[in-house]
């Protein structure tokens, strides 16, 4: 049976590294969208409007691919976004202000045929509670692993899981970037499942 070939939105190591897991073949692209949020905007629709848009970016180049878009939203609990951090001095703000707090992840995900239009959404939602954290904690972690790319401040895949004193949500991979629960029910709605993918032969 022909398959539609996947392809990644995103030029994110993360998230390729994630789609990875699927066990499943897939390319991957840089859309060029903007993505400064609109005015009011709340941050689920903020993430699903960019994973949306990230997909669809790419549908006129891949008319025959099966598109996964994914974009991250986090808010402080008075609905301050955090960002990509960019620097030490921002990324030590960011951490400082989200101490002792419970900051709420969204991502959105966004599967989309490009040959037919057809599109599934979802926004996953993911709570992390901060420790009370030091300036000496914030700035050690900060040097130690340098997550000036990542939304929040943080790797939780690494030293960044330190940080916290609880985390709440479905899944974990959803933090990271990519929702992979998700997805995998995305994929067999649309009668793929990754599970009964041709496996490679075992040696004789």
């Amino acid at each position: 049976m022909l398959r539609n070939p996947l392809l990644l939105a995103s030029s994110s190591r993360y998230r390729k590294e994630l789609l990875t897991r699927l066990g499943l073949p897939f390319s991957s692209a840089s859309p060029d969208i903007d993505e400064s949020p609109l005015d009011g905007e709340a941050p689920e629709d903020l993430a699903i409007r960019l994973a949306t848009s990230k997909a669809k970016a790419l549908a006129s180049a891949y008319p025959k691919h099966w598109i996964i878009g994914s974009d991250q939203v986090a808010a402080l609990p008075d609905g301050t976004l955090l960002s990509k951090p960019g620097n030490h001095q921002n990324a030590r703000e960011q951490l400082a202000r989200s101490s002792g707090q419970n900051v709420n992840f969204m991502t959105g995900l966004v599967l989309l045929d490009a040959n037919s239009g057809k599109l599934q959404t979802s926004c996953d939602h993911f709570k992390v509670h901060f420790r009370d954290l030091t300036a000496p904690e914030i700035d050690a972690y900060l040097l130690k692993e340098e997550p000036y790319d990542c939304a929040g401040s943080f790797k939780m895949e690494g030293l960044g899981i330190t940080l916290f004193r609880q985390l709440e949500g479905q899944d974990p991979n959803s933090l990271i970037g990519l929702p992979l629960i998700t997805l995998t029910d995305m994929l067999r709605a649309w009668g793929r499942n990754p599970l009964l993918e041709p496996a490679p032969e075992l040696p004789a």
